[in-house]
């Protein structure tokens, strides 16, 4: 979370209802969203620093393994844009299919709630990761992903902005890990495509994945 006071303590109430425990990893927010996010009945784990969305996913990760009850680890935004409801039946189907991984997919069912100009921009996304990894997904840049302990562990962030979402595919395609796709809806309000992504990251994606894979190959 990043400057999340006005929703945190909401999101956080309605993840509580069907999940024990609650990180939230505060990515140097200059707002009081970490003592709402304790008072909501979160642990929280902060960044002096704002690092990025993928350092605070691998700080949520890397804090959830060290808790030995945790079978699974599930990454949810901060803004409310996910439903925990959703997130509650990705961790079933995991456990039913017996998968590493469940991604949530925008594109799995017809739906309109996605802005076109963000549409166009994430479909690229999509044929990018499938031309470079041969994964056959629907949506590559969705929050709302379940790792079983397995996979959590295998999976470690390098890359700290946004890019972290398609890092997280080429772990998947290059560890072999069983995986699927579950529909999910994303609520987009005005407070939330605030704070999002903006169409020109996606040319800043690709090039951290570019050198991100120049400097694995020197």
């Amino acid at each position: 979370m990043h400057n999340e006071a006005s929703v945190i303590s909401g999101v956080i109430a309605a993840a509580r209802a069907h999940f024990a425990t609650i990180i939230c990893v505060d990515d140097g927010s200059a707002d009081d969203c970490a003592a709402l996010a304790r008072e909501a009945g979160a642990i929280v784990v902060r960044h002096p620093t704002n690092l990025g969305q993928g350092a605070a996913l691998e700080t949520g990760i890397r804090h959830a393994l060290r808790l030995r009850d945790i079978e699974y680890v599930v990454t949810f935004d901060a803004d409310g844009q996910h439903d925990v409801r959703d997130a509650a039946s990705m961790v079933r189907m995991a456990q039913d299919l017996d998968l590493q991984v469940v991604l949530g997919s925008r594109f799995l069912e017809p739906t309109g709630t996605v802005p076109a100009h963000r549409r166009a921009v994430l479909r690229a996304a999509v044929r990018f990761t499938r031309s470079t990894t041969g994964l056959d997904v629907t949506d590559a840049h969705n929050g709302l992903r379940v790792l079983r302990r397995d996979a959590a562990e295998r999976i470690r962030l390098r890359l700290h902005g946004m890019s972290h979402a398609s890092e997280i595919l080429n772990v998947i395609a290059r560890e072999s890990f069983s995986y699927g796709e579950h529909p999910v809806t994303v609520t987009y309000t005005s407070y939330s495509q605030a704070k999002g992504q903006r169409g020109y990251n996606a040319l800043n994606i690709l090039y951290d994945l570019a050198l991100h894979r120049l400097r694995a190959a020197a």
